[in-house]
Order: C-alpha cells, then sequence, then structure tokens
C-alpha cells in the first residue's frame, strides 16, 4: 500500500534536452530521484547537433541504468535564426573529456514535439515539462496543438539572465538567445511556467571538492562526471573565472521536487526579438508598467548548497547501483 501511495505521488515528466554536460548531469539526478518517472526524453539542437545530443541522451540514460525510457529526437535547427552550437563549452561531443560507449538503444519512431503532444493530451494535467535546452520543440508543439497549454500541468525551464549577465551575450543565457522566437512563443503562450534564469543556477557551483568527494567512489558514474566536469570546469575558468563549473541543468530539475531550494517572484517576462545586442535578452518588467498579466513563476533567490548536498548524496547512491532500476517508463 505504502509503494502504491508513493507511486501515485510521483511527478511524470518530460525532459526536454539538448545534452550537453550539465544537460547530462540533469538526465543521472533523474534517474537517482524516486520523487520523479522519466516518461521521455526528447532531444533538440543546442550544445551540439541534434544527432550529437540524440547519441548522448541514450547513451547517459545506459550509464544510468535507465536505457528503458525512450528518447525522441526533435528540432535540428532554430524557428528562424541560424543555429548556433557552443563546442568551446562542452566539446565537440557535447560530453567534455568523456567517452561513453555507442548506445545499444535507437531513438522513438516520430518526432520529438509530437511525442510531447501525444504525452500531454493522452493524459491532460499530469504531466510535466523539464526543458533545459532551446525551447524549439515545445514552441512547434505548441503552435501544433495549442491546447497542450491548459493540458501540461506545468513546465520548469532553464533560461534567461533577469538580473545577472549574459552567459552567450552581454545580455542573452544561451538557451534563450539560440532560439529566442521559440522562448518568445512559450513565454506568452499562457503554459504555467517557472524559469531558473543565471541569476539563480550561476550560483550552484560544482567544485572539485565536490567531485572529489564522488571520486571516493570507483564508478562508471563518477568517471563520467570527472571527465565531462573537468572540461566544463577549464572552460569556466578561462572565460568566466569560475573555479569549478556551474551545473544549471541539475538545478532546474531538482526544483520539480525540492521546490524549497528557491525563493520565487510572479513576474512579466519577455524575451527581445530585435536585431543587435539585445538579441535574445530575457527581461523582467518588475513595476509592471503596462499591466500586462504576469506570466512565470521565476526563481530570483537560491539556497546553493541545499541543492549541491542533495545533488551529491544522489550521485554517490547512484554510483553505488541503489538506483540501479531508475525510473520507470509509461512509454
Amino acid at each position: 500500500m505504502l509503494k502504491a501511495a508513493a507511486e501515485l505521488m510521483q511527478k511524470h515528466i518530460i525532459l526536454d534536452t539538448d545534452p550537453g554536460i550539465d544537460d547530462s548531469l540533469a538526465i543521472l539526478l533523474a534517474a537517482a530521484s524516486p520523487e520523479i518517472v522519466v516518461d521521455g526524453v526528447v532531444s533538440v539542437h543546442g550544445n551540439v547537433s541534434t544527432e550529437q545530443t540524440t547519441r548522448n541522451a541514450l547513451a547517459v540514460l545506459e550509464l544510468a541504468k535507465a536505457g528503458h525510457v525512450p528518447v525522441y529526437k526533435g528540432c535540428d535547427l532554430p524557428l528562424v535564426k541560424e543555429s548556433l552550437l557552443s563546442p568551446e563549452t562542452h566539446g565537440d561531443s557535447g560530453l567534455g573529456y568523456a567517452e561513453l560507449p555507442e548506445p545499444l538503444n535507437q531513438p522513438g519512431a516520430g518526432h520529438g514535439s509530437d511525442y510531447i503532444i501525444e504525452r500531454i493530451m493522452s493524459e491532460p494535467g499530469e504531466i510535466t515539462l523539464v526543458c533545459i535546452g532551446p525551447l524549439t520543440n515545445v514552441a512547434l508543439a505548441i503552435r501544433q496543438e495549442p491546447r497542450i497549454v491548459e493540458n501540461v500541468k506545468e513546465a520548469f525551464i532553464m533560461g534567461g539572465a533577469i538580473q545577472y549577465p549574459g552567459n552567450t551575450t552581454a545580455l542573452a543565457e544561451f538557451n534563450t538567445f539560440v532560439d529566442p522566437h521559440a522562448a518568445h512563443i512559450v513565454f506568452h503562450s499562457g503554459m504555467p511556467i517557472t524559469l531558473t534564469p543565471l541569476d539563480v543556477t550561476y550560483q550552484c557551483v560544482f567544485t572539485k571538492d565536490d567531485l572529489n568527494r564522488l571520486l571516493k567512489i570507483n564508478s562508471p558514474i563518477t568517471k563520467f562526471i570527472a571527465d565531462s566536469t573537468r572540461f566544463y570546469m577549464e572552460f569556466h575558468d578561462e572565460y568566466q573565472s569560475i573555479e569549478g563549473c556551474v551545473i544549471n541543468d541539475p538545478m532546474t530539475l531538482a526544483l520539480t521536487f525540492m521546490p524549497e531550494i528557491c525563493d520565487y517572484q510572479d513576474l512579466v517576462v519577455d524575451v527581445d526579438l530585435s536585431t543587435g545586442v539585445g538579441l535574445g535578452n530575457t527581461f523582467a518588467d518588475f513595476y509592471n508598467y503596462e499591466k500586462k498579466p504576469k506570466n512565470m513563476r521565476v526563481a530570483m533567490g537560491v539556497r546553493p548548497r541545499l541543492f549541491m548536498e542533495m545533488f551529491l548524496e544522489r550521485m554517490e547512491k547512484l554510483a553505488q547501483g541503489a538506483f540501479a532500476q531508475g525510473s520507470e517508463s509509461n512509454g
């Protein structure tokens, strides 16, 4: 009875992602979190090509003993602007110095945006979207089937920089800059959104001490984390003078089951679509000068070590095989 009750309380999520080093850590955290069930993973262009993000999603799921979770290939290009990848941040493969075996599984049939529509419409009010890459797939799904907006349970989105510098241009965060037109569609869709901008994610730094703690366990999981984050740490040190690396995406995923990590404000948020330096800038009208309805909840404060301690404990358990069965898929 207790097990059945716990399963009823689990949150069913679709992870829309462009793995990516910290995206891969989010997949590992999902596999190590009994509060959530990953129904499916949808890949998107971003840190590397969609071909590569799809391969990475499959390989990381298999590393986490969660190969039963289906992966669907999504959009190869942004809606309007030219493509932008980030090999300098994540390496040519997207996984830094880590090397994973060729995945045994293949992506599911059909397009990722169609899968998003099918899952949400088949269980209205039950599916949570966790979007940690450019929002192209979700925007396309909204355009194809607008009813998903009122039938999705909620959406957690890693993106934007509200009162914090951009990490791709002076003003713009990477996910939003890569496809600002998609972000504009999603932000103004009416979907219940929780946004985690750089204002909070850049406080969540995975340090060498954190890594050394994990390396006390000899496991393919800890080796992968070490090999991938070493590249990421080198990038952060060279370009941003940060010791360690920022793990934006696991923090966003964590809010699905541990909302107390952050403090929130309901805000009017928009994305600049003008050409020039402002393109992709995510900004909030804190005083709501135009009296618009507030369109999302934004994480504006964070308890980074509360998050990091949880993340480290779950990575230790995953490395020790405590979550060998991972999440179960609903297909």
